[in-house]
């Protein structure tokens, strides 16, 4: 083909598309008048979209030469080079340089348009146009000299503030989408008219689609849209094709295996998609659409056993639960109730949950096949075990017995699971289990849940904390109240298993008790001596006696032998714990205990093991004195009594003294009783021995016994004149004044009336914990007669209150003298 001949195919495509797209457009034709040819236009302006376009020069030594005028205010298009392969290869002469050209604006340029610049002298084309508009950077591009060319200069902006009214992005896209700026009108419709335009047509969009997915293979969009376009030109083979390719670049791909066998069933290929679907299961066969598709189009089509096949192929990879109940369904629908009992095994194996071993067991229910059901939940239960018990699976079973009218098994049943269960996991069990007993139970039924709900509430509460020994006692409590021997017996050994951790008393002083009530249990629930006696052996060789020990075990040991009348034992039992760790408790129980069988003899040497225990214990020393005196033997009563008031240390000599005392004035023996109190006064000069000592003495009811008494008043006020403790002083000299206003004559009482205090109202300072002051405090305090005569300030002191008191009273009668002649005349 000629130059000219490409030349005037080429103009013709630049023709087509310029119509197609622009068909109102203005043309304004420049001719190239170099090889003496007229050419068709190269440069075109659109007054739609206000572009000026340059065409592709046919000659290579012409330049290609662009304008847009997305900028306008640019007046310059660059010169790139012409693409090789019509007329020759010299392009690469042509040299790139900026040529201005001419902009729209509001004046009209002549009629003639100049372009220069070549490696040629000369120039490239004249065109002739009407009304083209002209503007002023056109006049600065013809006043601009060939090589040379200037730039204008910016405007510089003086004033940078802000303006008033800010437009914000998102304004400008509202009002963009508002006047729909971004919008084109859609391209017009293209009819084919005859063959050569439909393969025209077919070849340019395969063309396209071939472009895009070289662009990017990995975009299986358009591998997809590239096949449905040849689908719906019913090109299958070419679609086929595509979609092969596809699967080569990405195998994985869910949504291309599922288009290429939806397209071969649509065209009822049948064979091609069975290939396609055994592909896409053999390539991916944990992705279960492909599956319930494949199974369905063989359903469809009517092939049962084809479909059973391929759900046998999918049942081997052991898929999730819905795909079995599709199969189970699939079955059930053509009535293979047989084969239905061969998967129903196979899932509850595979999916081991409690809603599948159900949902088997309903099925054989419905079926009527009732000992088939009853077998499948016994294997459930089974299976399970303790470890796993699930509540649901109970109560379906249950259920299923009540339909079946076995009352006796659901009450099993329930109780089963509830003592298996926690509280927490068996709400519905309980709630059905009250059901049932209301529906088909009597009182004692719904007791016996009442009593199984508190006992699960106490099993979990024991659970919880194993050592929380109160939730224990109400858990036995309750089971006492309603249990037998052996579920109380379990309790309780439960129970006592809990041991304290920690050797220490204070952790023990609840756990012991759970002995104690299991011991009292055995004895008087259960009438059981010989386990009752091995309780309290357990317990006594539980309690670490080395470090402690409980005194209340050992006696209710040797009380219970006592009631069994094993003496001996009891003996042993308290001869036991005294060795092994002797308490005052101990002792009094089993001296006690000897005293009630007058084995007296036992009960001196228990004493005498007692005060070598513990020496300073004056009761045992006042009860051994009182078991010699009941005996007796005064002499010996009062060698206990001179040995214990002789030891280092008493916890209450007192009492001691008082006793000692008591027993000499019972005894008559007023010298001895006399001479202790001298004795006890040598030791203590406490103000309730003087008053005893007095009382003594007038009591005695001899002679000189009302002067022996005052005497003695009188010799405990002197000694106590050096006591701080003025109270007591206080204290003796009103018991004197008592004695003397029944005994003693008038001087007496004036004696002793003197020698009352005076009581006076003081301050003084209160210092806190820290040392630091805490203020002033009143507190009454009592002078003594004795105490103000050896002080001469004292006497001063009242002096000066009462010459305060006269001036007051002088006072008061100057300010009113009416008040003191009314005084006087009344």
């Amino acid at each position: 083909m000629t130059a000219t001949g490409e030349n005037l195919m080429f103009q013709k495509d630049i023709l087509r598309n310029a119509a197609y797209r622009n068909s109102s457009s203005q043309m304004i034709s420049f001719s190239l008048n170099r090889h003496g040819l007229t050419d068709p236009p190269l440069l075109a302006w659109s007054a739609q979209s206000r572009r000026l376009t340059w065409g592709r020069a046919l000659d290579a030594n012409v330049a290609h030469l662009t304008r847009n005028s997305r900028t306008p205010l640019s007046t310059h298009c660059s010169v790139e080079d012409a693409q090789p392969g019509y007329l020759g290869n010299d392009a690469a002469s042509v040299t790139p340089r900026l040529i201005p050209l001419p902009v729209p604006g509001p004046s009209w340029c002549p009629k003639a348009l100049w372009c220069w610049g070549s490696h040629t002298a000369g120039f490239w084309g004249l065109g002739w146009a009407a009304g083209f508009p002209r503007s002023a950077a056109a006049d600065m591009a013809a006043s601009t000299a060939a090589g040379k060319q200037r730039i204008p200069k910016v405007a510089k902006v003086k004033n940078k503030a802000p303006a008033e009214v800010q437009i914000t992005a998102e304004q400008l896209l509202r009002e963009a989408k508002e006047r729909e700026l971004e919008l084109l009108p859609p391209p017009p419709q293209q009819k084919i008219t005859d063959e050569e335009e439909l393969n025209d047509y077919k070849l340019r969009k395969r063309k396209t689609f071939e472009d895009n997915i070289r662009k990017n293979r990995t975009v299986i969009s358009n591998w997809i849209k590239y096949a449905q376009w040849e689908e719906s030109l019913k090109e299958i083979q070419r679609a086929r094709s595509i979609y092969e390719r596809a699967l080569d670049v990405d195998y994985r791909n869910i949504t291309l295996w599922l288009k290429y066998a939806e397209m071969e069933m649509k065209n009822r290929q049948v064979n091609h998609a069975r290939n396609i679907w055994d592909r896409a299961i053999t390539t991916l066969p944990r992705v279960n659409q492909f599956w319930y598709k494949y199974t369905y189009m063989e359903e469809m089509l009517g092939n049962i056993a084809g479909a059973r096949q391929v759900f046998e192929r999918w049942m081997e990879w052991q898929p999730e639960e819905q795909a079995w109940h599709s199969y189970i369904n699939f079955e059930l629908r053509y009535k293979e109730v047989d084969r239905h009992f061969l998967n129903s095994p196979a899932i509850v194996l595979v999916h081991p949950d409690v809603k599948n071993w159900i949902k088997y067991a309903r099925f054989e229910e419905k079926h009527a096949y009732f000992a088939h059901a009853r077998k499948v939940y016994e294997r459930a239960v089974e299976f399970f075990g303790d470890e796993h018990m699930d509540e649901h699976l109970y109560v379906a079973f249950a259920k299923f017995e009540e339909n079946q009218k076995e009352f006796e098994r659901v009450r099993v049943i329930y109780k089963y699971a509830l003592d298996r269960i926690s509280k927490q996991e068996a709400q519905e069990l309980f709630k059905n289990y009250t059901i049932f007993e209301k529906k088909f139970g009597d009182r004692r039924g719904i007791e016996d849940i009442i009593v199984s709900k508190r006992r699960f509430q106490y099993e979990e509460e024991v659970k919880a904390n194993p050592h929380n020994y109160d939730a224990w006692f109400d858990y036995l409590r309750l089971v006492e109240s309603d249990a037998e021997a052996e579920t109380v017996r379990e309790v309780y050994e439960r129970a006592i298993a809990n041991v304290p951790p920690i050797q220490e008393k204070r952790h023990w002083k609840r756990y012991i008790y759970l002995w104690v009530n299991y011991a009292l249990y055995e004895e008087l629930e259960a009438k059981d001596p010989e386990r009752t006696r091995q309780v309290y052996q357990a317990s006594l060789e539980l309690i670490p006696h080395k470090k402690f020990t409980f005194a209340k075990m050992w006696i209710l040991y040797a009380q219970f032998e006592i009631r069994q009348k094993n003496l001996s034992l009891a003996r042993r039992a308290l001869g036991t714990s005294i060795g092994k760790c002797p308490k005052n408790k101990l002792f009094k129980v089993y001296i006690e205990l000897e005293l009630q069988l007058r084995e007296f003899d036992r009960c001196r040497k228990l004493y005498e093991k007692f005060l070598e225990f513990g020496p300073e214990n004056c009761t045992s020393w006042i009860k051994f004195a009182e078991l010699e005196t009941i005996l007796g033997d005064i002499d010996r009563a009062r060698a206990i009594y001179e040995l214990a008031i002789s030891q280092p240390r008493l916890d209450m000599p007192e009492v001691l003294w008082k006793s000692y005392i008591d027993f000499e004035i019972e005894q008559e023996e007023t010298e001895r009783t006399r001479n202790l109190y001298r004795r006890l006064l040598q030791r203590t000069q406490h103000v309730k021995v003087w008053i005893s000592f007095a009382q003594f003495e007038l009591s005695s009811g001899k002679e000189g016994s009302l002067s022996k008494c005052r005497q003695i008043y009188e010799e405990a006020n002197k000694t106590m004149r050096n006591c701080e403790e003025k109270e007591e002083r206080l204290m003796l000299l009103e018991s004197w004044r008592s004695f003397e206003e029944e005994f003693g004559t008038v001087s007496d009482k004036e004696r002793v009336d003197k020698l009352m205090p005076e009581k006076v109202k003081k301050r003084r300072k209160v210092q806190a914990d820290d040392g630091s002051d805490a203020g002033w405090e009143e507190y009454f305090d009592y002078i003594f007669p004795e105490d103000a005569a050896n002080q001469p300030n004292l006497k001063l002191l009242a002096m000066a209150k009462l010459w305060k008191k006269q001036q007051q009273e002088k006072e008061d009668a100057e300010q009113d003298p009416d008040k003191d002649i009314d005084e006087s005349e009344s």
